[in-house]
């Protein structure tokens, strides 16, 4: 069986990625922004995620990650992915200002009946890709890649211009978003 995407050492680090079906801009609303941080957060908290990297783009989530604990580190994201579909299948439903609305949840609804393993809904692919960072060129170029993610993307001309990033840690005297585990 290929380890190509595979959490192949549960103690290594980890470029993840985690998209949205469709690669549907889902995140361009920052209440759905916020709902995928909680969720972080609450990993970062009680499932042993440590995030020492990130950035949200509008239709998919790269960290640079690594476990500890007792869970799984495929476990964790699935949770968190499981957690925040659900919050954001609600917040969708409960936007009086979501324009989109019927087109997001029929996308959702028909990717969640082509998959056994949703309840009804399916809003992130399932894989999250880990790529393990065991060299040091491989983790900085995952980190620029991550960091400059939204300049290539058009959205800001610096990284540290993308509120939804850890590049403000990295690059900036301010704190960002998140509580990171910096790497030396």
């Amino acid at each position: 069986m290929s380890t190509k995407y595979r959490f192949t050492e549960k103690e290594g680090i980890y470029f993840t990625t985690s998209t949205v079906v469709g690669w549907l801009d889902i995140f361009t609303r920052d209440m759905y922004k916020e709902i995928v941080l909680d969720s972080i957060r609450f990993c970062q908290q009680n499932q042993g995620l440590a995030v020492h990297a990130w950035v949200l783009m509008t239709n998919h989530l790269h960290m640079i990650c690594s476990f500890h604990g007792k869970q799984e580190p495929a476990l964790v994201l699935k949770n968190m992915k499981s957690f925040t579909a659900i919050k954001l299948i609600d917040a969708i439903v409960k936007n009086p200002k979501e324009s989109r609305r019927e087109y997001m949840l029929g996308l959702f609804e028909a990717e969640g009946k082509k998959s056994s393993s949703n309840f009804r809904f399916k809003v992130w692919q399932h894989e999250n890709h880990p790529v393990l960072l065991d060299k040091d060129i491989v983790f900085t170029q995952k980190l620029n890649y991550l960091h400059w993610n939204p300049v290539t993307a058009g959205f800001v001309t610096e990284p540290w211009f993308w509120k939804y990033s850890s590049a403000t840690d990295y690059m900036t005297e301010d704190k960002g978003l998140l509580n990171l585990v910096m790497l030396e």
